[in-house]
């Protein structure tokens, strides 16, 4: 088997047109080169050059094998430079996934914009995924980065949790509920909840927004009476706009919700929700630097305060 450094030799002699002009250029002794051609070429079965009595020149098989040899150069430096790339997390694809309640608006999708235009190498498959199925995925190395909300139930060995920043939240209510009619500035008591239906109820072994939700309400004495048709997903707020129910939602969701749910500031300050990010522990290079840049975009950010409708 032929080495690079052989290949990077005859190349060099080739182009320089002798040996000593070769061994000048390369730093090694001329002696050295003359014998790692020799070896080439015995390995081969063939002579590259003709020794002359003025300067090498190259056979016919030394004049096919040059392209090919410099191509092999070219080629082993654009997988030496790329995988250099890939460990410095230059360079890859990151897989993230994120729950139905951490909608990809605002502070989340602009750490990912400030995320890809600092690493223009870096592209990003985006998926939607349980809590639930986020860890197991991430467990499994088929995920790079989880987004969720807390609190989590159930944890998957080798993945950790990092909170990222929190938002309150806020009570939707359909067109024309009389909460929304009669809401003081003062916010909404959750007590005042207590015979609505909740179109969101929690699953005795998941937690994040559902969980967070009955948890508040149970607070105030009393669990959240679930309406005829329930969702833990972003189907939710469609249920909210034909009147099903309501629910309490982070402030967020007020981007992707239709124009005519009504968002109520609730009277706790409180009353607030955590977006946490998930990777497997010892993250790669790549999702290091993902996770920083997000914390830096998310946790600086302070929380929305616009207008409720």
């Amino acid at each position: 088997m032929l080495s690079t450094r052989q290949l990077r030799y005859f190349v060099e002699i080739a182009e320089c047109g002798s040996f000593s002009a070769a061994a000048e250029r390369l730093f090694v002794a001329q002696s050295a080169l003359s014998r790692q051609i020799k070896d080439m070429e015995t390995r081969l079965q063939t002579p590259l050059f003709e020794r002359t009595a003025r300067l090498p020149r190259l056979t016919a098989a030394g004049e096919a094998f040059l392209p090919r040899a410099r191509n092999l150069l070219i080629e082993l430096t654009k997988a030496s430079e790329m995988t250099t790339q890939v460990g410095n997390g230059e360079l890859g694809t990151l897989r993230l996934s994120h729950s139905s309640t951490v909608p990809m608006s605002g502070r989340l999708l602009r750490g990912i914009s400030g995320y890809l235009s600092q690493h223009v190498g870096v592209s990003m498959e985006i998926a939607k995924l349980s809590s639930e199925a986020q860890l197991e995925a991430l467990a499994d190395s088929q995920l790079d980065v989880g987004l969720l909300r807390l609190p989590v139930l159930r944890q998957c060995e080798g993945v950790q949790i990092v909170p990222l920043y929190s938002e309150r939240l806020l009570l939707a209510v359909p067109p024309n509920h009389r909460l929304a009619v009669d809401n003081s500035a003062q916010g909404i008591d959750l007590a005042q909840l207590k015979d609505e239906a909740f179109i969101s109820i929690p699953h005795p072994q998941r937690g994040g927004l559902s969980y967070l939700s009955a948890e508040l309400c149970m607070r105030q004495g009393f669990f959240p009476r679930a309406a005829r048709v329930v969702s833990r997903k972003t189907t939710q707020l469609q249920l909210i706009q034909a009147g099903f129910g309501i629910a309490l939602l982070p402030e967020s969701m007020r981007d992707i919700a239709p124009s005519d749910i009504h968002f109520l500031p609730l009277a706790d300050p409180d009353c607030l929700s955590t977006v946490a990010l998930a990777c497997r522990q010892n993250p790669t290079t790549l999702v290091q630097h993902f996770i920083n840049v997000c914390t830096d975009h998310c946790g600086s950010e302070p929380a929305p305060t616009g207008d409720l409708r």
